[in-house]
């Protein structure tokens, strides 16, 4: 499903799904739900270099994928992105904390374990992104800015190397805009690796 037309990157608050099935079929029961496996790319490869196990990543490839999304700004107006991510297939949820100031900040996901990242708004013509990063992005994402998440391996307690650089906006897919993110990943041996992820707007948070 599309966003609304008054949505932009400003302002991502909203509950959105990714549908992830490994046999490219939706497991929603009603069109209401476009099957958008078909728009987003297998993150399958990521996982497995990001040390997750082939169980776990076949449990993960068929489940639904839905974030619950709340932006908003601090009192001393810098940006935060919190986001609730449940799975259905009885995997656990996970919590990604961004705020958009670029000071690093360690967590730990029991995906892909142990980690560092920072988030910031950036230009979609700044020479620190890669060109993958910069494609395909509406003209209002391209005026309000990108989010940009940047997230690597806590090495030392994980025991792997990897990176993962993320734009975040919105991109017309089939004549729909819809919440997208592109993912430039790094591995440890320097397997590089990019991908496209696509989510289906659900509606607003309740």
């Amino acid at each position: 499903m599309a966003v609304p037309d008054s949505f932009t990157a400003l302002d991502f608050t909203g509950k959105f799904a990714m549908v992830r099935n490994t046999l490219g079929l939706s497991v929603y029961s009603n069109e209401k739900y476009p099957k958008n496996k078909t728009l987003s790319d297998d993150t399958d490869e990521i996982l497995r270099l990001q040390g997750v196990p082939w169980w776990k990543r076949r449990t993960i490839g068929l489940a639904t994928v839905t974030l619950w999304v709340k932006h908003y700004k601090d009192d001393a107006d810098v940006e935060h992105i919190d986001i609730e991510q449940t799975l259905s297939g009885g995997i656990p949820g996970t919590v990604e904390i961004r705020v958009l100031n670029w000071k690093e900040r360690p967590g730990e996901d029991h995906v892909f374990g142990p980690y560092t990242g920072k988030s910031r708004r950036v230009n979609v013509n700044s020479e620190e992104l890669v060109p993958f990063l910069k494609k395909d992005w509406t003209e209002d994402t391209v005026k309000h800015r990108l989010v940009q998440s940047y997230v690597q391996s806590d090495t030392p307690k994980s025991g792997t190397t990897w990176t993962a650089n993320q734009t975040w906006g919105i991109q017309v897919i089939d004549g729909l805009r819809r919440y997208a993110r592109q993912v430039k990943f790094t591995g440890p041996e320097g397997e590089n690796i990019e991908a496209h992820l696509i989510y289906d707007y659900l509606g607003p948070l309740a």
